[in-house]
């Protein structure tokens, strides 16, 4: 089986990528294991930075799914409390209804959904070779990479990240409860923090991180819950005042924030695939949907010229990855860095409670601008 073009995920980058490829005329095929909808683990925030972008791939309707946020609280506890107003501010969404809604549009534009997993991935002679769990063998001469945090995709390519000890676990649930509808909140606690926003039809979406090392001393989420979560008088009203609509949380383990390669045995990554920043940050989604533009307008302006040429291609979104996210990675890492370390946590967060200006500075450099319409 021959594509143009081949998207190796369907999650927010890969979908975004789906929807401005096919607006602009090209036949694009996406493997995704999973159906929709399906909730994933994640902060569900997203900034106002896509808006204009959004309009552009006639997506003007999703950020009407909930409310807006505009504010940015830290608390440690009662008396270390922070409010900021978030420079462009955003709005909460849940992966279940986003990812859902980017699918319709993208099989609304002809995209075509293959539902297997990726067993392996060739190149040889300019060209990919792609087989699924069912045998199926894909060939394409253009693979985009937007497979998320970790995937035996990055198994299967090698590549550095995978090979490394990670450090971090997440945890996620949605509530029915009472909390700010213009506001995010951040509830640092013993190895890690918890962020909580409302996302449509009023749920609090509840998702910490926390190292590893931490969580593992106690027997499963209930316990960690009362004897770690707790800590934090903040979080733990907001718990004992709501009710979990999932049955069970959802977790993802083994999270990396090391650096990775935009550009890995010629697949063009975005996304988490392409590099993780630290949920400390808020800016992942916005992130993902950004990379996807700038590898689908530079793959449509690649194979507009008569002389497609891969080395230009890879260097030029090498690049372009680099100038946009590169920095806002680096401040992601140091952050990550001091919250390995208790020590250096609660006196960095302590420090930002106390200088809102720092706070704010943290959410500039790790934020871009508007994202621009395509040309």
């Amino acid at each position: 089986m021959k594509v143009p073009i081949l998207i190796l995920g369907g999650g927010l980058a890969g979908l975004t990528a789906a929807i401005h490829l096919s607006k602009l005329g090209h036949e694009i095929t996406v493997i995704e294991k999973n159906e929709y909808p399906k909730h994933k683990v994640c902060g569900e925030y997203i900034s106002n930075e896509v808006i204009a972008y959004f309009e552009w791939l006639e997506l003007e309707h999703v950020p009407t799914q909930s409310h807006p946020i505009n504010h940015f609280k830290l608390e440690i506890d009662k008396k270390n409390v922070s409010e900021v107003e978030l420079p462009l501010g955003g709005f909460g969404i849940s992966r279940y209804v986003l990812d859902d809604l980017l699918h319709q549009k993208a099989k609304s534009q002809n995209c075509t959904f293959i539902h297997e997993s990726v067993v392996e991935v060739k190149f040889h002679n300019d060209f990919f070779r792609i087989t699924l769990d069912s045998g199926l063998e894909i060939e394409t001469p253009i693979a985009i990479g937007s497979f998320g945090k970790r995937s035996t995709i990055d198994v299967n390519l090698q590549r550095k990240f995978i090979q490394k000890k990670a450090h971090w676990l997440s945890v996620k649930s949605h509530y029915s409860g009472v909390y700010s509808d213009n506001l995010v909140g951040l509830y640092p606690f013993h190895g890690g923090y918890c962020g909580v926003s409302k996302v449509e039809n009023n749920q609090l979406n509840v998702c910490y991180i926390v190292q590893t090392e931490v969580f593992k001393k106690f027997k499963n989420i209930p316990d960690f819950t009362t004897h770690v979560l707790y800590e934090n008088c903040g979080l733990k009203e907001i718990l004992e005042n709501s009710e979990s609509v999932f049955e069970n949380p959802l977790t993802i383990s083994q999270i990396s924030f090391d650096d990775k390669k935009a550009v890995e045995n010629h697949v063009l990554m975005i996304g988490d695939s392409a590099g993780l920043i630290h949920p400390l940050c808020g800016n992942g989604m916005a992130m993902a949907i950004h990379s996807a533009k700038i590898a689908s307008e530079l793959i449509h302006n690649s194979l507009k010229n008569k002389t497609f040429s891969r080395d230009k291609l890879e260097l030029q979104y090498q690049q372009n990855w680099n100038d946009t996210f590169k920095n806002r990675l680096k401040m992601g890492r140091v952050l990550s860095y001091f919250l390995l370390n208790p020590f250096l946590t609660k006196i960095s967060l302590k420090t930002m409670t106390q200088f809102p200006s720092i706070f704010k500075y943290i959410i500039k450099k790790t934020h871009g601008n508007l994202i621009p319409k395509p040309v």
